[in-house]
C-alpha cells in the first residue's frame, strides 16, 4: 500500500508511523513540517545511504523500522569515530552539528523515519505522571 505523499505540517495529524514508514517507497517523503519539527520517512535501497550530512543547530532522531545498516557519527566529515550496526527497532540520536550517515548493509530496503527538531523540554526532564507534567513550571 502506497502512502499519502502529503505534508500535513501545521495541521493536526495522526498516522501509524510504523505503517507509514514501511509503506513508503520513496527515498524520502516529508510527512509533517511545523515551526520547530519535521518528520520524514525514508526508503534506502541496499548499498545506498542517507548521505553524509550535518544539521547546524538541529538535533535529529532516527528510528529504524526495517532492515540493517551501519550508523556513523563524528565531529567532521573525515572523522566519523562513532560506528554502530543498526536494525529494526533501533533509535539513533544525532546531536546538532555532528556529521552522520547511515548505510544500508542488508539485502532489503532500510526503512526509517526521522525527526528533526530543537528541544522542547528542559534537558533531563522526567514526568512520572501526567499531573507531574501539568504542574512543572518549565512546561508550557
Amino acid at each position: 500500500m502506497a502512502i499519502d505523499e502529503k505534508d500535513y505540517g501545521k495541521q493536526p495529524h495522526v498516522t501509524n508511523i510504523e505503517e507509514t514508514t514501511i509503506n513508503n517507497d520513496n527515498y524520502r517523503t516529508t510527512i509533517w513540517t511545523g515551526e520547530k519539527l519535521q518528520v520524514t520517512v525514508m526508503n534506502i535501497l541496499p548499498g545506498d545511504d542517507i548521505g553524509l550530512e550535518v544539521h547546524h543547530g538541529i538535533d535529529q532522531f532516527i528510528r529504524i523500522e526495517q532492515g540493517t545498516g551501519l550508523c556513523q557519527i563524528g565531529e567532521t566529515e573525515d572523522n566519523l569515530d562513532f560506528e554502530k550496526e543498526v536494525s529494526a527497532d533501533d533509535a539513533v540520536f544525532v546531536p546538532a552539528n555532528k556529521w552522520h550517515n547511515i548505510t544500508n548493509k542488508g539485502d532489503e530496503p532500510l526503512k526509517l523515519y526521522t525527526i528533526y527538531a530543537g528541544p522542547d523540554h528542559v534537558p533531563g526532564t522526567i514526568h512520572p505522571t501526567h499531573d507531574d507534567a501539568r504542574n512543572d513550571p518549565n512546561e508550557h
